[in-house]
């Protein structure tokens, strides 16, 4: 049992609600709750780095629990009353070598 716990999240998922008039795809985007994510402050180094490379401000790192399926790459969260974006693709350890309850990192920037 982990004495650890991590707050409810949106992500802010596009979900295919229709067609237009020339039968291309119309997206809504509409918020699902991960539970149990941890949010925490960037290592230095993470922050100077994602910085010199693509000129973002990293504001936080989540780590997502083991198990999650959804799609992380460039999506809109909400946490603390604020929205952000994440950054790039989660990294990714391996489940059962993980003793905790999270196995992906993820890190996001202000939205605005």
């Amino acid at each position: 049992m982990t004495m650890i716990k991590g707050i409810t999240i949106k992500l802010w998922d596009k979900v295919q609600t229709g067609e237009d008039g020339f039968g291309d795809p119309v997206y809504e985007e509409k918020a699902v709750d991960i539970d149990n994510v941890l949010v925490g402050e960037p290592a230095t180094s993470d922050a100077v780095d994602i910085l010199n490379l693509t000129g973002k401000r990293l504001a936080y790192t989540l780590a997502i629990p083991k198990g999650d399926t959804h799609e992380w790459e460039n999506k809109r969260v909400s946490f603390f009353g604020e929205d952000f974006r994440t950054i790039g693709k989660p990294t990714q350890g391996i489940e059962e070598n993980i003793p905790l309850d999270w196995n992906k990192k993820v890190l996001v920037e202000r939205y605005e």
